[in-house]
């Protein structure tokens, strides 16, 4: 026997293995252990409201943290300049002008169905556990809902397993906390009543009773109040249920806390979508943030938020888990100073652009309506940069359906993980965005808006777009703050920028609210 050959051919494959094992082993192979994963969504918080994208007169170390530890995107997302359209887009991975979302009373039924194929629906099939803590404007239950029995549908029947959330909004009623279906702390003996037509005999509103008031209103917050806050609708019973406004961000820090606390100690990975309130009107910093930001409560709840950030990222690693935990800091849409109450929020910004380089801002079809922070971390997984790829929240369905292993994805999804993993630096192609139901659409450096001749305004619509009789064409590569239009320069840019559009929106120009014409 050749000795010699038989020693080294074992050393040969003694050394290939070892060589293979340790590329399996340094190839970060992210299938392995499923992780948890948390999604932070904010409520109006510009693309400029964070420090790392430039917000002066306050810092925010916990958001900055986040983003210089992971990925700070400079194209990321929401679909919409509204929340109930940007929020159903991320939980189903479809389009929300497909659904014909809009801003929902506190009283609207529920808009996704309960057959529909969600996000937490296709994380539950892949073995975790779900919850949802915060704001919620999903809807919820029937047109002519009880509050004072379990509402059905809600968050638990499209994917949550745990929910704990506030309806609609921060200025609507009801203004109550509902766990899994019911209003927490609910005295039967004092049923809740909700109506946004008409008041309740003897029922004090801010219109016709400002001396209740502790904050003044505008444009339509003059409804009932709680709290010295007059609200959007009206609402009448349930004073043992409602909530502290100014102890409301603690209130769901505390909820977030428990439930890390608790999944830690399984063996089941968890789904949590934090859904904050912050910095949505009205702003009721706890004390302990009065006065922090110089520029009014709306600053004063930005930093709130970011400690609240920063004490959930405590948590996770008090609990041993933050490496094995996928987190996704993203905003419903981009920025609103003054939105129902006089509040100081302009004369106090200073130099503070909370929108940065952008145009516009909620409600707008221009960038800063959609275009919002956007970060993704995980602790020795995400090697930290700065990156240009094109991101959105649509797609969070589809690319974490292939971090864990599922075939499941969403209509309008794409699957573009190795971008939020910061590997690619592309993204998706192309991505229509909407703002109070007028689309646009974007491709690589451009921007396509449509001419919206005759479009009915609303309290929503678009003011500095108003009713355009011009089709606009821009280079966000080269003009971010869209102030030169250049579709007369680019006519074949525009032709084939339609004819992809139109591809996706097919034939939509019917009813009075779709008088488009770009043509």
């Amino acid at each position: 026997m050749n000795y010699k050959l038989l020693i080294t051919t074992v050393l040969s494959i003694f050394f290939f293995s070892c060589q293979q094992q340790q590329k399996a082993t340094s190839s970060k192979d992210l299938t392995v252990k499923k992780p948890n994963i948390i999604f932070i969504y904010l409520d109006d918080l510009g693309f400029g409201d964070i420090s790392i994208n430039g917000a002066k007169g306050f810092t925010t170390p916990n958001m900055d943290a986040l983003a210089k530890g992971g990925v700070n995107f400079k194209n990321g997302y929401a679909t919409s300049a509204t929340c109930t359209p940007s929020r159903y887009a991320a939980f189903t991975g479809q389009y929300p002008w497909r659904k014909n979302a809009k801003i929902l009373p506190g009283t609207a039924p529920m808009l996704i169905d309960t057959t529909q194929v969600t996000l937490p629906k296709m994380l539950q099939s892949a073995g975790y556990e779900t919850a949802i803590i915060g704001k919620w404007h999903l809807g919820l239950g029937s047109e002519n809902k009880d509050w004072n029995q379990r509402i059905y549908p809600g968050p638990n029947d499209v994917g949550f397993d745990y929910s704990y959330i506030l309806a609609a909004t921060q200025d609507r009623v009801p203004t109550v906390y509902i766990e899994d279906g019911n209003v927490v702390n609910l005295d039967k003996n004092d049923p809740i009543e909700v109506d946004y037509d008409q008041n309740f005999e003897g029922q004090p509103t801010g219109k016709d009773n400002p001396e209740l008031v502790t904050m003044m209103w505008h444009h339509g917050h003059n409804n009932t109040i709680v709290n010295g806050i007059p609200r959007i609708g009206y609402m009448k019973g349930g004073k043992s249920a409602l909530w502290s406004d100014v102890d409301m961000a603690d209130h769901f820090l505390g909820k977030v806390k428990s439930y890390i606390q608790t999944q830690s100690k399984t063996d089941k990975p968890f789904f949590l979508s934090y859904t904050m309130q912050q910095p949505h009107v009205p702003r009721t910093p706890h004390p302990r943030f009065v006065g922090l930001s110089g520029q009014g409560p709306r600053g004063d709840v930005i930093l709130e938020a970011d400690w609240c950030i920063g004490e959930l990222m405590k948590t996770l690693e008090n609990e041993g888990i933050l490496e094995n935990t996928l987190i996704i800091l993203s905003s419903d849409n981009g920025p609103v100073l003054n939105d129902g109450y006089y509040d100081k929020a302009v004369e106090l910004v200073g130099e503070h652009q909370p929108a940065g380089p952008l145009r516009g801002g909620k409600y707008s079809l221009f960038e800063a309506g959609a275009h919002v922070p956007f970060i993704t971390y995980w602790k020795g997984k995400i090697e930290p940069s700065v990156s240009n790829a094109l991101v959105c929240q649509i797609d969070l369905f589809s690319s974490l359906a292939a971090l864990v292993g599922s075939n499941i994805k969403g209509p309008d999804s794409k699957n573009i993980l190795s971008s939020f993993l910061g590997q690619d630096k592309t993204g998706r192609s192309s991505l229509v965005l909407e703002a109070t139901t007028r689309t646009s659409f974007r491709k690589g450096k451009w921007i396509l808006i449509p001419s919206y001749k005759g479009k009915k305004r609303n309290e929503f619509v678009d003011i500095e777009l108003g009713n355009n009789e011009e089709l606009m064409l821009f280079d966000l590569e080269n003009d971010l703050s869209q102030t030169k239009n250049v579709a007369h320069q680019y006519p074949e840019v525009v032709e084939e920028l339609l004819e992809e559009f139109y591809e996706i929106r097919g034939e939509w120009k019917k009813g009075v609210d779709n008088k488009l014409e770009l043509k």
